[in-house]
């Protein structure tokens, strides 16, 4: 699901970069586009622009840049924004392969005559020009291969994510293309400053990502603790990290990484921090590797943790507003984060109401715990729904009794269906502005 922040910036982007070449066509072509020539160069460069463009995107983007996180609203939606920036970048490149394929079409259509002459080249230039096509088009066909991998669901994480490691040098494959194809003159004119900029930013990020430098800096060792696991595929794993950990925010996420072939798994901290460097993650069996989780870890096994990430925090909520909860299953742990931090200083906990999706509540040990972290708050209202018994969460029993100028803020967490039922049947039957907190746990 895209945001509405991604789909804005996406398209703020796009915009820019379309306006840099409109802006640049009186000088390319003095009269306009006047000749069917004129259409075919200037639709095959406008295609390649936008795709090496948002390439570039992709690439700064795939550092994990925290200074973007509060814009973006934090890096699950930097990874939306990389992956959607990917599938546009690859679907204008195919877009911009298809107008380079009717180069022979046209010609026997309309004849040679309107073209406008290229430049004479010959020898050495002439065979980097050859080589530059060339790794073009073989870039284009491995970037759709590479898109097909990262959406079919069912590629196995493990082997996608080594394959994934071949995208920058793919890109700077692409940069080569792009930068010897692009018409001189076009370097000094908007297009061109917009243009070079975006491919210094993505060589430099692609090279960051190919020596292994991204995240090293929020990277933090440590070993587990303790293993525990739950009913309902729930397994416990409580870590202690080494004092460099920069500690932690309740609400956000690490990328863990338990087995160095695995590789590193998003979860959230389901624990506050109380300043130990101790870390608590509640793990869904949801894979082939959470699945195995429990039998998989011991007490002593080293772990790699690096963050915090996230921006999911009850506290930017707006000032007045009512602040309804919602979590489903495992979506629970943000919010035990919350209500553990919120024993610190009871007084202090927002007025909320926390609303908790279950399959079976009676052998829940997360419905449980909610209880007794609710238990010493009491401005936290929590009603917990059973699905074995029938209760089942709508946006009809979230409706607030009373609404403020300030509106409702709802922080959810759990089945991206869910959501979507829920944000549709609030905005529809209440006359309350709505503003929709949503992590989005997809980052391929």
């Amino acid at each position: 699901m895209k945001s509405k922040a991604t789909g804005i910036t996406l398209v703020a982007f796009i915009a820019a970069v379309v306006f840099s070449w409109g802006a640049s066509l009186p000088v390319e072509l003095g009269l306009g586009l006047s000749t069917r020539w004129d259409v075919y160069e200037q639709s095959l460069y406008l295609t390649g622009v936008l795709s090496i463009a948002l390439m570039s995107l992709t690439m700064v983007l795939a550092t994990r840049p925290v200074w973007l996180e509060p814009l973006l609203g934090g890096l699950d939606r930097i990874y939306q924004l990389h992956k959607w920036a990917g599938i546009l970048a690859v679907s204008f490149g195919v877009a911009h392969w298809l107008v380079e394929m009717g180069d022979d079409w046209i010609k026997d259509l309309f004849g040679r005559g309107a073209r406008l002459a290229g430049a004479d080249a010959s020898g050495m230039l002439d065979s980097i020009r050859d080589a530059a096509e060339d790794l073009g088009e073989w870039g284009i066909y491995l970037a759709i291969g590479m898109l097909l991998l990262s959406l079919w669901r069912a590629f196995p994480y493990k082997f996608w994510r080594y394959l994934h490691r071949g995208m920058p040098a793919l890109y700077l494959l692409l940069v080569f293309h792009a930068a010897w194809l692009l018409p001189v003159q076009w370097w000094t004119q908007p297009v061109g400053l917009l243009l070079a900029p975006l491919l210094l930013a993505g060589s430099l990020a692609s090279l960051h990502s190919m020596v292994g430098r991204v995240g090293h800096c929020r990277k933090t060792r440590g070993r587990v603790v303790s293993v525990r696991a739950h009913a309902a595929g729930i397994t416990e794993v409580v870590c202690q990290l080494d004092a460099d950990w920069q500690g932690h925010r309740p609400g956000q996420f690490a990328l863990v990484s338990f087995e160095r072939l695995e590789g590193a798994h998003p979860f959230t901290i389901a624990s506050a921090d109380q300043g130990d460097a101790r870390v608590t993650f509640q793990i869904k069996a949801l894979g082939d590797y959470t699945r195995d989780l429990a039998s998989r870890l011991n007490v002593g096994q080293p772990v790699l943790i690096e963050g915090p990430y996230g921006c999911f925090d009850y506290n930017r909520s707006k000032p007045g507003a009512r602040q309804i909860w919602v979590a489903a299953g495992v979506g629970v742990t943000p919010f035990l984060a919350w209500l553990e931090e919120c024993q610190n200083d009871p007084a202090r906990a927002p007025a909320a109401d926390l609303h908790y999706c279950t399959r079976d509540a009676a052998s829940d040990p997360l419905a449980a715990r909610l209880g007794e972290l609710c238990a010493t708050l009491p401005s936290i209202r929590l009603r917990i729904h059973d699905s074995r018994r029938g209760e089942r969460l709508t946006a009809d029993q979230l409706a607030p009794a009373s609404l403020t100028r300030r509106g409702v803020d709802l922080w959810f967490c759990g089945p991206v269906g869910l959501a979507r039922s829920l944000r549709e049947g609030m905005r529809k039957g209440t006359g309350a502005r709505l503003r929709f907190h949503q992590e989005a746990f997809q980052m391929r």
